[in-house]
């Protein structure tokens, strides 16, 4: 096997067991607890400067 290939395995599976040792690691996500990416339309105020607070 050429060095590439064998780095290139190496970092597949150091990558690969870095994702399952973080997925087993963590805490699961509440996405019920998590905040909107965005409030366009939610219906959730906005918070900013003193422009963006309702009249």
């Amino acid at each position: 096997m050429h060095t590439t290939a064998i780095r290139r395995w190496a970092f597949w599976l150091a990558l690969t067991g870095f994702i399952a040792w973080d997925f087993a690691q963590s805490d699961p996500v509440n996405l019920r607890l998590e905040p909107p990416i965005f409030a366009a339309g939610s219906g959730a105020p906005t918070s900013g400067g003193h422009c963006a607070m309702p009249k």
